[in-house]
């Protein structure tokens, strides 16, 4: 083997164990264990996007010692004139050229006119819960991720935008769709370093006089959970097991925390439809632990209508990204007639089953394809190729509480989602859903500090 090819090999194992301690070190400090967190690396150390992230890095790293070592030898050989000539032509140039033209392309893709006006009239200014919910039993919802140890100001946000229940979201994992089963804890009776973040968490909103959906999510490394496809009985069985064991687990921690909802599932199409007596017996046992109120969260596709047990759920629960309309950049009267064929469909199901409905989520990106397809996420390049609008998530919240939130059916909205790192500086080029910072929250608190007393 050459020099350089051993030099290459060693650039790639140094760069593999920096990222490991790195990785290792960051997830440590939220709520797992150095271990643990170790272990989790590894799981998602195969994942495909991981694996294209970390060696685009790796080339680029790579690239960055050729040219040092290129201009160190340049630098040692030639007369300084030369090689700061070379240096700014060959490294410096290059590079100032991509960065300005990175930060054009942004700016481009971000720049958006809109002649919205903050109402500050409608913001929560008092610091503590409205609790209209006592009023009219509907939940102001927010699912929200990137808790931390100290989460005064993330809450006393939500509290602002007239959010009265929190969605909070423990993830099951399994790594894709063909996967026999979902991992579970080596001693499933005792809680986890994890789960003892969850349930500070839900204490921590409950002093603060929030509300709790408790409501854990499977998570895949690849694929998605309403597509799950197993062989044969047996190995539907086994991952079913896998699942009732961390939902048990997760009912205890609603009835310790007396969580105020709890949800059995969220879009598991084809268990679902394959084994609906399993979910009969799983409710059975989870009433046995938890005595609150239960849902389940149905796809808006393919799936709602599927769902055998309804009758022994408190809420019919949706996934509630409805595509609303085919074009870019709609006015508010194209994306209110988006609504109505399917507010037609729900009453149906609604008169069907004699339960309330539950939008147990609901988002839009602040893209311009915002309503089109609601459901599909981003990515980490999407602000290269694709426009930022706010105004299409702002006029398309405002479509949703204009058409949905007086339906005598509908007991809530849980919007999709709250992310509680997001800043002022970030939220001006980022195009995915959470709605801080934008005018779609200003939108948001409108329509949840109204209730059915003010009509």
């Amino acid at each position: 083997m050459s020099r350089k090819a051993k030099h290459f090999l060693l650039f790639y194992a140094v760069l593999w164990i920096v990222t490991f301690i790195t990785i290792t070190i960051l997830l440590s400090r939220g709520d797992r264990g150095l271990e643990e967190s170790a272990l989790f690396f590894f799981d998602i150390a195969r994942n495909r996007n991981f694996l294209i992230g970390f060696h685009v890095v790796f080339i680029l790293c790579y690239l960055l010692l050729l040219a040092v070592q290129y201009f160190i030898k340049l630098y040692r050989s030639q007369p300084k004139s030369i090689f700061f000539e070379q240096l700014g032509y060959r490294f410096i140039l290059p590079i100032l050229i991509t960065i300005i033209g990175f930060k054009t392309l942004i700016y481009a893709n971000s720049y958006e006119w809109n002649d919205y006006q903050w109402d500050n009239s409608v913001m929560n200014t008092k610091g503590i819960v409205n609790n209209l919910h006592e009023a009219d039993k509907k939940h102001r919802g927010m699912s929200v991720f990137g808790w931390s140890d100290d989460n005064t100001e993330a809450i006393n946000g939500l509290i602002k935008a007239n959010v009265e229940w929190v969605a909070v979201i423990p993830f099951l994992y399994q790594e894709d769709q063909t996967t026999k089963q979902i991992e579970v804890p080596d001693n499933p009776e005792t809680f986890t370093r994890r789960d003892s973040s969850f349930i500070r968490t839900i204490n921590t909103l409950h002093e603060k006089g929030l509300k709790v959906h408790l409501k854990p999510h499977l998570w895949m490394s690849s694929g998605w959970r309403s597509n799950i496809t197993l062989n044969s009985t047996k190995e539907w069985d086994a991952w079913f097991e896998s699942y009732r064991i961390n939902m048990l687990r997760y009912a205890k921690i609603a009835a310790l925390t007396e969580a105020e909802l709890f949800c059995i599932g969220t879009e598991l199409r084809t268990s679902i439809k394959k084994q609906p007596e399993k979910w009969n017996l799983l409710i059975d046992e989870v009433k046995e632990i938890y005595k609150g109120e239960l849902t389940y969260a149905a796809n808006w596709y393919d799936e709602y209508e599927h769902v055998s047990f309804w009758n022994r759920l408190d809420y019919i629960g949706i996934q509630a990204y409805f595509p609303l309309t085919k074009i870019e950049n709609p006015d508010l009267e194209t994306i209110e007639k988006g609504w109505d064929k399917h507010l037609l469909e729900l009453k149906g199901v609604h008169e069907q089953y004699g339960k309330p409905i539950l939008f147990t989520e609901v988002g839009y990106k602040s893209e311009s394809n915002a309503t089109i397809k609601p459901w599909e996420w981003g990515n980490d390049f999407s602000i290269l190729t694709k426009k930022k609008s706010n105004r299409t998530q702002q006029l398309a919240y405002e479509a949703l509480f204009n058409k949905c939130w007086d339906q005598p059916w509908l007991a809530g909205i849980y919007i999709w989602e709250w992310n509680v790192r997001t800043s002022e500086e970030s939220a001006s080029t980022d195009l995915n859903f959470s709605p801080r910072f934008k005018p779609a929250e200003n939108v948001i608190a409108k329509g949840f500090g109204k209730s059915n007393k003010d009509q």
